[in-house]
């Protein structure tokens, strides 16, 4: 298994899950000592790099295009979360600095969103759970976890403090 596979599967089981996702969990403990292969790389960039990578798109097919259709605060056993509901360009675009713009959407339509370990989170779906999860409903962010930079956040499965205590 490859460390992009391997991380892709963790992934997969965090982020904050939906209840009507059926994904079991994984320890990421057990899943890295599985894996005969070295530790994944660093964590991509949060920010757009100046130049883009081979692969990447040089222009934003989706620039006109809203890529967060809404936003939804709940009220949880756990604590508050916010549910982010791309569009599907938000679901699509591979453009380096979409992200920023999706993080830029997510703040005008909810302002108290706008903390480091909410956009660590955001990044983190923005990043792994559209690669393998790309028909989540939506991403979900608690205020009440930790901010610990963007690659714990990653390590943690976009989930740093743990799973969802109520299983969402």
């Amino acid at each position: 298994m490859t460390a992009l596979a391997a991380a892709a599967v963790l992934v997969a089981a965090g982020c904050g899950d939906d209840s009507a996702d059926t994904a079991p969990a994984v320890d990421a403990t057990s899943s890295a000592t599985v894996s005969a292969q070295p530790a994944a790389p660093a964590a991509p960039q949060i920010s757009a790099p100046a130049d883009p990578g081979p692969g990447e798109p040089t222009t934003d097919p989706y620039a006109d295009s809203a890529l967060i259709d809404h936003t939804e605060w709940t009220d949880d056993v756990d604590g508050r979360r916010l549910h982010v509901y791309p569009t599907p360009a938000g679901r699509e675009d591979r453009f380096p600095a979409a992200q920023d713009r999706a993080w830029a959407e997510i703040v005008a339509a909810t302002p108290d969103a706008d903390s480091p370990g909410m956009h660590d989170q955001f990044a983190c779906h923005w990043v792994w759970a559209r690669l393998v999860a790309p028909n989540k409903p939506s991403w979900n962010l608690e205020p009440w976890r930790p901010a610990v930079g963007y690659e714990a956040t990653v390590q943690a499965m976009c989930n740093p403090g743990g799973p969802d205590p109520a299983g969402n």
